[in-house]
């Protein structure tokens, strides 16, 4: 089962990936939040992974 479990996730966070510059900025910074609240090590990774992205996002830190 957990293996499923996985497999969504990862089809939802490609996704999330895709649609990220179109979210409006409230809703980006909650996800962005939430993904990095048990991994604050990675938080500069992924805000530099979504500038690369979508330019137009700019993570308030």
């Amino acid at each position: 089962m957990r293996d499923d479990e996985d497999h969504l996730a990862l089809m939802l966070g490609r996704a999330v990936l895709a649609t990220w510059g179109d979210m409006p900025r409230d809703i980006q910074e909650a996800l962005f939040e939430l993904a990095v609240s048990d991994r604050p090590g990675e938080r500069d990774a992924l805000a530099k992974l979504l500038h690369e992205r979508h330019p137009r996002t700019v993570h308030a830190g």
